[in-house]
């Protein structure tokens, strides 16, 4: 009886792990604004006000964003855990058009990219 009542609990927690299995992600390029993530949600730009405003608000610990011309948005985060800032890797870029490779997660409408390469990229089209 011990055996049976021991079985289930196994099967149970091996289940409920499944649970929280990691999202899958995806290799891809993205090409976008880096701006203040408040900004990018509050006040609805298209692009950045400038490349010293985007900068102000990273140095004041605002997290930078990638905003692409479709209104997307992607944040940049670490693989690691617990994740670290990407605004060094990013902030000689605000205010700029960037390009970014890496891997992409998805999950409840937000878009994540885990910075493998980034980029100046052209003006947009």
């Amino acid at each position: 009886m011990k055996s049976r009542f021991a079985a289930a609990a196994v099967l149970v927690m091996t289940g409920s792990l499944g649970l929280a299995a990691p999202a899958a992600s995806e290799q891809k390029t993205v090409t976008g604004w880096v701006l203040d993530s408040a900004c990018a949600f509050t006040k609805g730009l298209s692009k950045p006000i400038s490349p010293d405003c985007a900068l102000a608000c990273a140095k004041a610990g605002s997290p930078l964003v990638i905003l692409r011309d479709d209104g997307s948005i992607y944040w940049p985060i670490s693989e690691a855990t617990p994740a670290g800032s990407q605004n060094a890797r990013l902030r000689p870029f605000a205010g700029k058009r960037v390009t970014a490779t890496g891997k992409v997660f998805a999950r409840g409408g937000s878009s994540a990219i885990v910075l493998e390469k980034v980029s100046a990229a052209g003006a947009a089209k």
